[in-house]
């Protein structure tokens, strides 16, 4: 089976590793001439935009998917009228816009924080006294590992906020004090079958995943139900096809949508060594019709974000059964380069090197929770 992916990044990379012991091959199309995918997939170098290449990508593939959700919906859709698309660019258009986004999660069910559009300078003072502060400032569209955000504390901020990402599309949403951050990767088959992974539990500095402990510690059956709950809600109002990951605030309680990604993400790459199933081999599947495979954890896992350097890769190797993915990307910061997973039977054997890997990727007891 031969598969079309759009963007050719670490998403990419991985999902098409995951396809060559099924015996699939990979094309990715991305703009970039180092676009890391290209070392294990035929790599078509040309702009989302571009027909010629969409129409070669097109004929050398059975379906087509994506590893951002950046994608011109646009080109999904052209791509969609020559060869089967997953998953569907509705999606992919309600993911792109904030408002949008937030607006169907609740058309569904789904509990969001508040959040007020806002086009004017004068929509954003009414929107700060409705919903109180602080309040955060985001682009509807665009903004990715904390970019495209400005936190309002209080009253003088209002006009920077305005000058910083004024101009565009905006949406103010309420500033949330949860307890932690929480992400859902499920998967759903062409044929309406779904699985759903463990809850994970997610901790960022500076708007960028450091970490992801998985299953999440103290997750009791009530969150992990009513997160599968919510996900299969979002699969089936939009018969969606291949992983979606559903990020969470984990506040007084109860779960609060933050926001989707329609494809697989950085939140499930412990899958890779820690569940029976990968979310990479699982997307495959979905995607070109095949059953799915087996979602549950192997143990406890905990996967760390390589960003900005790479450290010494033999001193992260001398941690027992430590697993260290690299993406072939050149260094510069905040950029994510690889990943490191640890996964033990039980939470007391994986402490100790969740310890030293911290200490090894610059990570210390400030980062966690956050």
């Amino acid at each position: 089976m031969r598969v079309g992916i759009l963007g050719g990044g670490q998403l990419g990379r991985m999902l098409a590793l995951a396809g060559v012991p099924l015996g699939v091959r990979c094309w990715v199309l991305d703009p970039s001439p180092e676009a890391p995918a290209r070392a294990v997939a035929t790599h078509i170098c040309a702009d989302y935009h571009d027909r010629s290449a969409l129409e070669q990508l097109a004929q050398a593939v059975d379906v087509i998917t994506y590893e951002f959700e950046n994608v011109p919906v646009e080109s999904a859709q052209a791509l969609a009228q020559r060869v089967l698309v997953y998953p569907p660019p509705r999606a992919l258009e309600i993911a792109q816009d904030r408002l949008s986004e937030k607006t169907f999660f609740q058309s569904l069910g789904i509990p969001t924080p508040r959040f007020v559009r806002v086009d004017t300078f004068e929509d954003l003072g009414n929107a700060v006294e409705q919903l109180g502060l602080p309040a955060l400032l985001k682009t509807r569209r665009g903004g990715y590992d904390g970019k495209g955000q400005y936190l309002i504390r209080s009253l003088d901020d209002i006009e920077r906020a305005w000058n910083t990402l004024g101009g565009v599309p905006l949406i103010v949403e309420e500033y949330i004090r949860f307890e932690r951050e929480l992400s859902i990767l499920s998967v759903r088959a062409r044929t309406g079958e779904i699985r759903c992974y463990p809850l994970v539990e997610n901790s960022h500095r500076e708007g960028i995943l450091r970490r992801s402990l998985a299953p999440a510690p103290h997750l009791s059956s009530m969150l992990q139900e009513r997160a599968e709950r919510y996900a299969r809600a979002i699969l089936e109002a939009l018969q969606y096809v291949g992983v979606l990951a559903l990020e969470l605030f984990e506040h007084q309680g109860e779960l609060l949508a933050n926001e989707m990604a329609p494809r697989v993400h950085n939140s499930g790459h412990w899958t890779i060594e820690g569940a029976v199933t990968s979310q990479f081999e699982n997307h495959l599947r979905a995607i070109l019709g095949w059953p799915l495979g087996p979602t549950e954890a192997r143990g406890q896992c905990a996967m760390f974000n390589i960003i900005g350097e790479i450290p010494a890769i033999e001193a992260l190797l001398q941690i027992p059964g430590a697993r260290v993915h690299l993406y072939g990307k050149s260094p510069r910061p905040g950029r994510k380069l690889g990943h490191v997973t640890l996964c033990e039977p039980s939470e007391e054997l994986l402490l100790p090197k969740l310890a030293r890997a911290q200490a090894l990727l610059g990570l210390d007891k400030r980062d966690e929770g956050k």
